[in-house]
């Protein structure tokens, strides 16, 4: 079982930048791949981000790509999504996942585990 919190959402104007991390818990963190997705009102939930296991590949949306980086630090047991450039269109619930599988995918169907969400507003 994992548990994952999220946190560093918050509102920025156009331009800004933001921080989020997602805190697991669980001793096998360092096995799943984790995934970053977004939801705005009305729309479904997307891909933004996600990287392998041991943080050697990554995987981004195009509409983030360039200014969207995903990391992880597995001996903290947290991911983390550096948001630059930030657009109004990047307004939404931002959720964190991880998956246990050896693979990365950038398919919601894959993750197992979600955390309850942090909430990114940009101003234009």
């Amino acid at each position: 079982q994992v548990q994952l919190v999220e946190s560093g959402g918050g509102l920025v104007q156009a331009g800004g930048s933001l921080k989020l991390s997602c805190a697991a818990s669980g001793r096998t963190f360092s096995r799943y791949a984790m995934g970053w997705f977004r939801q705005a009102p009305g729309k479904e939930r997307e891909f933004v981000a996600a990287i392998h296991w041991s943080g050697r590949s990554t995987y981004y949306a195009d509409s983030v790509k360039g200014r969207f980086t995903i990391s992880r630090d597995n001996a903290k047991n947290t991911v983390y999504l550096q948001m630059n450039s930030l657009k109004p269109e990047d307004t939404a619930v931002y959720y964190c996942a991880a998956e246990s599988t050896s693979q990365v995918h950038t398919t919601r169907t894959w993750y197992d585990y979600w955390g309850q969400g942090t909430q990114v507003t940009v101003s234009s």
